[in-house]
């Protein structure tokens, strides 16, 4: 495991949490000093106004600094067997060069995270998570020829996102970034500096992350913000990172589900059939965590999914109760996250609805409460159980992307 940082940082004690690599542009370029903490490191929640930023995502090109997401490399003649144990799809599909969205489960089936897994060679992998996982991976690791490193110090990294996201790193110099087809990476060399790049990101739109080493982080993110000035490149914190993956229908841990290992009270665990996940669950590969549980569960019927609904009127449904009638008294569900949606023009959120309330269609009521001038506002407003994602752009998948 590796410890520390590989760049110059402050006693621990001293400054509890550490800076990104790019923290002296982010600082520079912070007009609100909104720092929020993420993994051990101070990241920035937002930088001018959520607003602008927001519109840099879906017409322009941003940077957000990724930095901080945990990084593990697994590694070893069983490290694809290990993996495949661990999570619920089949690793043994995933080519070199390629990158899958997982989720891994206790044996109870609930989730305990999701990330992604890179593919380097057969015996080499890259584990992304949003939080630390080390103690569960090296107890599921037993018995397996495999080693487990933490290598999130030894990598920067950034999130280049927005249709002007291709443009940006061809004028950067990265020849045929354009031909990377989504969840596949490549490795570039630019001005003397090797770079990883994958197809990947959190806001449904065309997108890119770019992964180097910590050295190269400043000029790497000084002459992305030159070259892409034309672009309207702009960087951005978290807040409205989070307001494009509502859109996109991306879950957030510990906003739309909460790790079966944080839980403290019992039922609020969620498995990933529970959360509209079933498809990253493969039955027909080798046992892994959870699967008799989630076998029991299909068996048995989903008695709460989280689902997309499209909320009447334009006041953000943010923690609103769910009823079947505006005269229930009993609840039928609750919103995760929720949103007024300024690309779709729509109310929308993500909910956790009982049966049968989750079904497409279906017609629920929102208890909405407003703050306005110290007063608290109550509405009920009806909703609609919608597919997800709400925003999906041609963009997002085309390749080569347009040249714009």
């Amino acid at each position: 495991m590796t410890t520390g940082s590989d760049y110059p940082s402050p006693p621990h004690f001293r400054k509890p949490l550490l800076d990104t690599p790019f923290h002296d542009r982010a600082r520079a370029l912070s007009q609100n000093d909104q720092f929020v903490p993420w993994s051990g490191y101070t990241t920035v929640d937002v930088f001018t106004t959520v607003e602008q930023e927001y519109f840099a995502i879906r017409n322009a090109a941003t940077l957000y600094d990724l930095t901080p997401m945990v990084k593990y490399r697994v590694t070893g003649a069983d490290a694809e067997r290990f993996l495949n144990r661990l999570v619920t799809r089949d690793v043994r599909k995933l080519r070199v060069g390629r990158v899958s969205y997982v989720v891994w489960c206790n044996d109870d089936g609930h989730i305990i995270d999701d990330g992604t897994i890179f593919r380097f060679s057969p015996e080499d992998f890259r584990v992304c998570t949003a939080e630390r996982q080390l103690d569960w991976f090296l107890d599921s690791a037993i018995g397996f020829d495999v080693a487990i490193e933490e290598i999130t110090s030894q990598v920067a990294a950034l999130s280049l996102q927005g249709p002007t996201s291709a443009y940006v790193l061809k004028r950067f110099g990265l020849e045929g970034v354009e031909q990377l087809k989504p969840f596949e990476f490549r490795e570039f060399r630019s001005a003397g500096r090797d770079m990883m790049v994958s197809r990947t990101g959190f806001t449904g739109d065309l997108g890119y992350e770019l992964w180097m080493r910590p050295e190269h982080a400043l000029g790497i993110w000084d002459e992305l913000m030159a070259v892409g000035r034309t672009r309207g490149i702009r960087a951005i914190g978290s807040q409205a990172l989070n307001l494009a993956r509502i859109e996109a229908g991306f879950l957030m841990p510990n906003v739309d589900f909460v790790s079966a290992e944080h839980t403290i009270r019992m039922h609020r665990e969620r498995t990933p059939l529970e959360l509209g996940l079933g498809w990253l669950v493969d039955f027909d590969k080798p046992h892994f965590n959870g699967r008799r549980a989630l076998l029991r569960q299909k068996s048995a019927g989903l008695k709460r999914m989280l689902v997309g609904i499209d909320i009447d009127g334009n006041k953000p449904a943010h923690n609103a109760l769910l009823y079947a009638s505006p005269k229930d008294e009993q609840e039928c569900g609750f919103v995760t996250s929720a949103m007024w949606s300024p690309t779709c023009k729509r109310n929308i959120a993500l909910a956790i609805l009982d049966a049968p309330h989750f079904d497409a269609g279906r017609r629920v009521h929102a208890d909405i409460y407003l703050h306005r001038e110290l007063v608290w506002e109550r509405r009920m407003v009806a909703a609609t159980v919608v597919e997800r994602p709400f925003f999906a752009p041609d963009r997002r998948r085309m390749t080569p992307p347009a040249d714009r």
